[in-house]
C-alpha cells in the first residue's frame, strides 16, 4: 500500500523538489501548503499517513501545527524537516509528537528513510540531533521544576515570538487578530512567567533558547 504524505513548507520550490523526490520513491503526495491554517484544515479533513513539516513558516511556527495535531488526536505521523538543530527546538518538536526529525542538510535518501520509518510507527532522527531527541522521549521527572517556556500557552508563545522579533504591539495585534491592549496583557503575562522585567530580557532568553533561529 502506498503511503500518503502532506508537505508543509513556506518555500514552493522546496515543496516541488520534495514532490519530485518522493513520488518516484513510492509515496503519494496528497497535498501541500506553506500556510499553517490551510495545512491544518487539509490535514484534519483528510489525515495523510505522514506529514513532512518545516518548523519555520514565515511568522508562524511548525510547533503550532504539531501542538494542534496532538490536541486533536490526528493520527498522521509527523517528520520534521528543518534547519533548526537547537536542543530547545528539537525537544519541543519531539515532545509534541514528531516521529522523525531530519536536518535540511540531509540527503534525499535520508528523508525517504525517515518517512518510511515514521509511516511504520518507528522514530528516525538525524545523527546530529539524535541524543537530544532521545532525551526528549524520556519520562519527565515529576519532582523537577517546570521549564519556564513549557508553562506558556500556544497564544503566549505566538506573542513572545513576535515581540522578540521587534514587532510593535499594533503589528502583533493585526497579525494575531486581537487588540493592542490584549497584546500588552499577553506580553506582561509572558514576562511574569519567564521571570524577566523588560524586552531586553526577553530577547536574551529567546537567543539562549534558540527562538530566533531559522529566520
Amino acid at each position: 500500500m502506498t503511503d500518503s504524505v502532506y508537505l508543509v513548507d513556506d518555500h514552493a520550490i522546496l515543496r516541488e523538489g520534495l514532490r519530485a523526490l518522493l513520488e518516484p520513491s513510492g509515496f503519494n503526495v496528497v497535498g501541500e501548503s506553506g500556510d499553517l491554517p490551510t495545512a491544518l484544515h487539509d490535514i484534519v479533513r483528510a489525515p495523510p499517513d505522514c506529514v513532512l513539516l518545516d518548523l519555520s513558516l514565515g511568522e508562524r511556527s511548525g510547533h503550532e501545527l504539531l501542538a494542534e495535531l496532538q490536541r486533536r488526536k490526528i493520527p498522521s505521523r509527523v517528520v520534521v524537516l528543518s534547519m533548526m538543530a537547537q536542543p530547545r527546538q528539537v525537544m519541543d518538536a519531539v515532545r509534541m509528537g514528531a516521529m522523525g526529525y531530519v536536518l535540511k542538510g540531509a540527503s534525499g535518501a535520508e528523508v525517504i528513510t525517515a518517512l518510511r520509518q515514521a509511516c511504520c510507527g518507528q522514530h528516525y532522527w538525524s545523527a546530529a540531533i539524535e541524543r537530544v531527541a532521545q532525551e526528549a522521549l524520556l519520562p519527565a521527572d515529576p519532582g523537577a521544576p517546570l521549564e519556564p517556556l513549557h508553562t506558556l500557552s500556544q497564544r503566549e508563545r505566538q506573542v513572545l515570538n513576535l515581540v522578540v522579533r521587534g514587532q510593535p504591539s499594533s503589528s502583533i495585534a493585526h497579525t494575531l487578530n486581537m487588540s493592542a491592549k490584549t497584546v500588552e496583557t499577553y506580553r506582561s503575562r509572558v514576562m511574569g512567567k519567564l521571570g524577566v522585567s523588560d524586552i531586553t530580557g526577553l530577547v536574551r532568553l529567546a537567543v539562549k533558547e534558540g527562538l530566533l533561529d531559522g529566520e
